[in-house]
């Protein structure tokens, strides 16, 4: 079996690549820079995967990588969390993940036998805010987008690949939650206050927060993938989210440290600007009931057993 993953060389892609190589499967990954992609594979892994070189824009060329694929990964974007958000790296967020969609849907119009599955990434961030994790405010995969940036950039998002059902590739949108893991992504923001015993919740600590270990990340969309009956949206989510604040204690517990600090909204607002509050000081209660009705045993359900895997055994 032969998987393409766009934006392989990601956070999620790369664990994503080495699991799916751990069952068998073929792994290409195009990618503008594909010798420093490899560096970014995990360890024992980064000279099975096909890096290919591709600009991003070539609907042609990725066509030719495209065929023979049974799987086609999406998880191409901008980072979120990369810059302030001034109105030109909104475009770029926005753009990165339409434009990459658009042209997939180009290049699998050139082939000749089209892939059974598109996974299409996406984000919680679809769903806006919340505040309360019991009642209509938890939200399901049939809970419908909210307002602002976020939600506006992951319903693009979903939608640039859309056509690929009328082409009849069954097609499963991945609704991601805070990815935790080690190196890159969000934990290591958490982690440097923590490690100075300056760490403590941001915001009022009571927003919620949808989270996943990275390994469940992985076995989540191949879980997907190998499942035929599996299309539509998943919330990629563990079973049970936290508050920020809860986080927050239990991070600090797993490191032995206080969380005793709490950075207020208004701090977080001067600094960052509308990122401050999209991305940190609204939150969400996001549940996985389709990706747990379909059969996928979470191996991390549990925040602290999570958090002590990636940062102590």
């Amino acid at each position: 079996m032969r998987a393409l993953i766009l934006g392989g060389s990601g956070f999620i892609g790369t664990a994503l690549s080495g699991h799916l190589l751990d069952k068998g499967w073929q792994v290409v990954i195009p990618s503008r820079n594909p010798e420093k992609g490899r560096f970014l594979i995990p360890q024992g892994h980064s000279l099975d995967v096909s890096f290919v070189m591709w600009d991003g824009n070539d609907a042609l060329s990725l066509a030719k990588y495209c065929e023979g694929a049974d799987a086609i990964i999406n998880l191409a974007g901008e980072s979120i969390a990369a810059a302030r958000w001034t109105d030109d790296q909104k475009r770029r967020i926005r753009q990165s993940r339409v434009q990459t969609g658009e042209v997939l849907i180009k290049a699998l119009k050139e082939l000749q036998t089209l892939p059974e599955v598109l996974i299409q990434g996406s984000a919680v961030g679809y769903y806006g805010g919340s505040q309360t994790l019991a009642g209509p405010d938890a939200y399901t995969e049939f809970s419908p987008s909210g307002q602002g940036f976020l939600a506006s950039v992951a319903r693009d998002w979903e939608a640039s690949t859309l056509e690929a059902e009328r082409m009849g590739i069954r097609r499963a949108v991945i609704r991601t939650g805070v990815v935790l893991g080690p190196g890159e992504g969000a934990l290591q923001k958490f982690i440097s206050p923590f490690s100075y015993f300056a760490g403590g919740p941001l915001g009022t600590g009571q927003q919620g927060f949808s989270w996943i270990h990275r390994d469940d990340t992985a076995g989540a969309i191949a879980h997907i993938i190998e499942n035929k009956d599996c299309a539509g949206p998943f919330n990629l989510t563990a079973p049970m989210p936290v508050t920020m604040l809860d986080f927050c204690n239990t991070l600090g517990r797993v490191m032995n440290r206080p969380s005793w600090l709490p950075v207020p909204g208004f701090m977080l607002r001067l600094m960052l600007g509308e990122m401050a509050e999209e991305l940190i000081l609204q939150g969400q209660f996001a549940l996985p009931g389709r990706l747990v009705g379909a059969g996928y045993s979470f191996r991390f359900n549990d925040l602290e057993n999570a958090l002590r895997d990636i940062l102590i055994e």
